[in-house]
């Protein structure tokens, strides 16, 4: 499967996370919620990288590598907590939307860190999501 069918199937378990997580942290703290979720996705992940026999190539990355894998990995962790948070105290269908604005923010931060194209249609689509999340929020 290539890049598209990947990302496809990430938005399909976006969306499950978000109706499963509104669902399950409506009787606990927010944080609390997170960790749960968070160590699920440990237990899964490591089982997967063990299995495809993956776990002993980690001894291969340099530091650069860990270092960027680990502030991502606190990136995500901040904002899972703050998702978590904001579907305890918000809607999922607008807090869902407002999370999605890290596309065009993506799309901005790889233009001016990674040298990434932006071209008239990538500009034109960012723009559109950014006024869709607004009107989903604010309708």
């Amino acid at each position: 499967m290539n890049w598209i069918g990947w990302a496809l199937l990430s938005g399909v378990f976006a969306a499950a996370t978000a109706l499963l997580a509104k669902v399950g942290v409506a009787h606990v703290d927010s944080n609390l919620a997170t960790a749960i979720r968070t160590s699920v996705v440990v237990v899964f992940t490591w089982a997967i990288a063990l299995a495809l026999g993956k776990h002993g190539e980690i001894r291969l990355l340099d530091r650069r590598t860990m270092l960027f894998l680990t502030l991502s990995g606190v990136a995500t962790g901040l904002s899972w907590l703050c998702y978590f948070r904001a579907l305890q105290l918000g809607p999922a269908s607008r807090v869902a939307p407002l999370d999605k604005l890290s596309v065009p923010m993506v799309m901005v931060f790889a233009w001016l860190l990674l040298g990434e194209r932006l071209t008239v249609p990538v500009v034109a689509g960012g723009l559109l999501i950014t006024a869709g999340a607004m009107v989903m929020v604010l309708g």
